[in-house]
């Protein structure tokens, strides 16, 4: 292992040093920090937001994606442990509901994060007998097409889209292969985000995330399917700066 370089896998868009908050944003399969861009501009300077970028897309596209859940959260749990100097609040989309609540896990006892943010994901514990990562590569593009949420400039793009695939392809074998114990739980609140007609979340199984927290569970939903909070922008970045408004500022100890 080596040493974690907090340049390769944070993007602080509009760093706010003297923030009491701190958010950390996961990306959605074959998704980039950059997604989070809006969400840093609307919560600056009130919230530092770190987006996290993966390997395998953007400027890491040079490095493999990581197959395994498990395997990256372990890695940012390494980095992360340093930046809780201040109240660390963690938001997912999809798959990044699922690294951010591993990467929680591994930080209870810690650095636990005050609060978890799941969006458009089903509860860890849910599962459905899916194999997309096994598709031809244009199986998946049809995939992605279907989902919504990709910028069509990729999509009309065959070169862009080639370069795209390899680490879709890795993404979606992560997501497909990861397991996780009904009784496996985070000791801070959850708050689930999940658009009505979303066919990879139903809204009963976005509910059953509520099994997964020792701690309080609420749900909020937005009209709309995989990626409602594209065409839902204002509202979730509201919701965001209502929660930071409302949380009282308590700084930790420097983990730096």
């Amino acid at each position: 292992m080596t040493d974690f370089d907090d340049s390769l896998w944070f993007r602080r868009y509009a760093p706010a040093p003297e923030a009491d908050h701190r958010l950390v944003c996961f990306p959605h399969a074959g998704g980039s920090a950059s997604f989070y861009l809006p969400v840093a501009r609307g919560l600056a300077p009130r919230v530092d937001v770190l987006s996290v970028q993966y390997p395998g897309r953007q400027d890491r596209r040079g490095e493999a994606a990581f197959t395994d859940i498990g395997t990256l959260a372990d890695r940012l749990h390494e980095g992360l442990i340093r930046w809780a100097d201040r109240p660390l609040v963690f938001f997912g989309h999809s798959m990044g509901a699922l690294v951010a609540f591993e990467v929680a896990r591994r930080l209870a006892g810690t650095a636990h994060p005050a609060h978890l943010f799941v969006s458009g994901r089903r509860a860890p514990s849910t599962s459905r007998a899916e194999d997309l990562h096994r598709l031809d590569d244009d199986g998946i593009a049809a995939e992605i097409r279907d989902l919504g949420g990709t910028d069509a400039a990729l999509l009309a793009d065959p070169e862009l889209m080639a370069m795209a695939i390899p680490t879709l392809r890795s993404d979606y074998r992560a997501v497909e292969t990861y397991e996780c114990a009904a009784d496996s739980t985070v000791g801070c609140p959850i708050t689930a985000l999940a658009g009505d007609s979303d066919p990879r979340a139903t809204l009963a199984e976005v509910e059953m995330w509520a099994k997964h927290t020792t701690a309080s569970f609420d749900l909020t939903t937005f009209p709309g399917g995989h990626f409602y909070l594209t065409d839902h922008a204002p509202r979730v970045i509201t919701l965001l700066v209502d929660h930071f408004e409302a949380a009282t500022p308590t700084r930790r100890p420097s983990a730096l």
